[in-house]
C-alpha cells in the first residue's frame, strides 16, 4: 500500500491543543517549568496529532528547531497547538506552537515553538505509508513547502553523519 492509496486528511482533521496546568513539580528553583517538561508535552501533544493524521502508532523521529522565547511559569495554563504541517511516505511533521495564558488576567503569551517528526507504525512495528495531506489554503501550503526544505535539511544532516561515521569506522580499522 502506498500513502497514494490512502485517502487524503486534512491539517484540521489532527490538529488539537494539549493544555495543563504548571505545578511545582514542573518547575525548577526560580519557578520556571523545566524544558525537558516542555518538550516531553510537546512529543505529546505531537505524536497524537501524527497518530490521529496516520490512524495508526507514531513514535519520534526527530525534534527539530525547538526555540524557548519565554519562560513557562508555576500557575499558567500551558497550551500547546499542534498541526501537521508536512508529510512524506511514512512520515509526519508536527509543527508545535506552545502559549501560556495568566487565568487572573486572561493574557496568551507565545513562549516556545517546535517541529517534531514522526514516523507511523504497522502492526509489526515497521514504518507505514501515511495518507497525503489535503492542503486547503495558501497558508498551508506555504508551510508545506517550507516542511519539505526542512526534511531535505534533516536528511542531508543524516547524510553528512553516516558518511562521517563511515570515515570513523575506515581510521578505526
Amino acid at each position: 500500500m502506498t500513502n497514494q492509496t490512502l485517502s487524503p486528511r486534512t491539517v484540521a482533521d489532527s490538529a488539537m491543543t494539549l493544555s495543563t496546568l504548571m505545578q511545582p513539580i514542573h518547575s525548577n528553583s526560580l519557578g520556571n517549568v523545566h524544558g525537558g517538561v516542555l518538550l516531553k508535552l510537546c512529543d505529546e501533544c505531537g505524536g497524537i496529532v501524527a497518530a490521529r493524521h496516520a490512524r495508526r502508532p507514531a513514535v519520534t523521529v526527530t525534534v527539530d528547531s525547538v526555540t524557548f522565547d519565554k519562560p513557562v511559569r508555576i500557575g499558567q495554563l500551558l497550551l500547546i497547538h499542534g498541526r501537521v504541517t508536512w508529510v512524506g511516505r511514512t512520515t509526519v511533521e508536527v509543527e508545535l506552537h506552545v502559549e501560556t495564558e495568566d487565568l487572573v488576567t486572561g493574557k496568551v503569551e507565545h513562549t516556545n515553538s517546535a517541529y517534531f517528526v514522526y514516523v507511523a507504525l504497522n502492526e509489526d512495528r515497521r514504518p507505514t505509508p501515511v495518507p497525503p495531506l489535503k492542503l486547503e489554503t495558501e497558508e498551508e501550503r506555504r508551510r508545506f513547502q517550507e516542511g519539505e526544505m526542512r526534511q531535505s535539511m534533516r536528511l542531508a544532516r543524516r547524510e553528512s553523519r553516516e558518511s562521517r561515521g563511515l570515515k570513523e569506522a575506515g581510521r578505526k580499522a
